[in-house]
């Protein structure tokens, strides 16, 4: 009884710390999503480009640049 009540609390603290991982995970990459959203849209659009359409056709130059 000693041990499954070891593997209970073991199992509560691997989903706290899972848990508080994953929430400073999302924040720290949705916060960085933010940010090159904004710098994409500052910087690297064209007339009348969307940041989701720059970001494509940067992709595309990148995939031409390494053939």
């Amino acid at each position: 009884m000693a041990k499954s009540k070891l593997v209970e609390a073991n199992k509560r603290i691997e989903n706290a710390v899972v848990g508080g991982y994953q929430k400073i995970e999302d924040t720290v990459v949705g916060g960085y999503k933010k940010i090159e959203d904004k710098f994409v849209d500052q910087f690297l659009t064209k007339d009348g480009e969307t940041v989701e359409d720059a970001k494509k056709r940067l992709q595309q130059e990148k995939c031409k640049s390494k053939k």
